[in-house]
């Protein structure tokens, strides 16, 4: 006879931010939270979710969307959000919270069984900056990513001309880790990081309420992390290694 189960895998849904401030709180002994616990605990929180966007690629992260293109432009921005501006024309639209780009190939026939895709080159700012005419047009090959405070811009080079602009830049872009919000939402993350999330949420109390459990916390924190970071990566051939840093050590 099989065992009883839940018969559910929601777990990391209904996870609130409340209770994973709770449960951070409670591996350091401390309980009954409230008040300004809760504010700067949700506060250590969202600085940690955004010291993870230093730390390289999260797969879960990664999206994909066609630019449009346009005759003799050569920039295009992606906010932060809508009340930084309006993010360049693309397929899927609105793109908000853009952190980087990946790769990029130039797509024709986007719509069609004919669709056909060619490889665009990353390059840096001072390959762009090379560049003697970075209005003149023609196929699209290459292109500069600057990251901003609000938005990401994206350089292409040469710009698109009449034949080219009814073509698209297909990318894959990384997304940033969305905030904290209202302490009844869960958070915008795989259930493979869930246990490294709360061990990091009590590492970065414990340098707030109990500086004597610093050190043993950052090594629980150092081993969750990485055991979802090897769970959370590529079966290709090609691996990216993300940095580690440790604040407050």
């Amino acid at each position: 006879m099989a065992n009883t189960t839940s018969g559910t895998t929601t777990f990391d849904k209904t996870f609130s931010i409340d209770e994973i401030i709770e449960e951070a709180f409670e591996r350091l002994g401390i309980q009954n939270v409230s008040g300004y616990q809760l504010k700067t605990s949700r506060r250590s929180l969202n600085i940690m979710l955004q010291e993870w966007g230093n730390r390289g690629i999260h797969y879960w992260e990664i999206a994909e969307t066609n630019i449009d293109l346009i005759e003799g432009q050569s920039e295009y921005k992606f906010f932060r959000s809508s009340g930084d501006g309006t993010s360049a024309v693309s397929t899927p639209a609105n793109i908000y919270g853009m952190s980087d780009v990946l790769e990029a190939q130039l797509r024709s026939n986007r719509t069609q069984t004919t669709q056909s895709d060619s490889p665009m080159t990353k390059v840096d700012r001072s390959v762009y900056a090379g560049f003697s005419n970075k209005l003149s047009k023609g196929t699209p090959n290459q292109y500069w990513v600057q990251r901003f405070i609000d938005h990401v811009s994206i350089s292409v080079y040469p710009t698109p001309d009449s034949t080219n602009a009814t073509k698209d830049m297909h990318i894959y872009y990384i997304k940033r880790i969305q905030d904290a919000g209202a302490y009844t939402n869960a958070t915008d993350m795989p259930f493979r990081f869930v246990p490294c999330m709360v061990s990091g949420l009590t590492y970065y109390l414990a340098m707030k309420y109990a500086p004597q459990l610093i050190q043993p916390m950052k090594l629980v924190y150092e081993e969750e992390f990485q055991r979802a970071l090897a769970e959370d990566g590529s079966d290709s051939s090609t691996h990216i290694s993300p940095k580690t840093y440790y604040p407050g050590t």
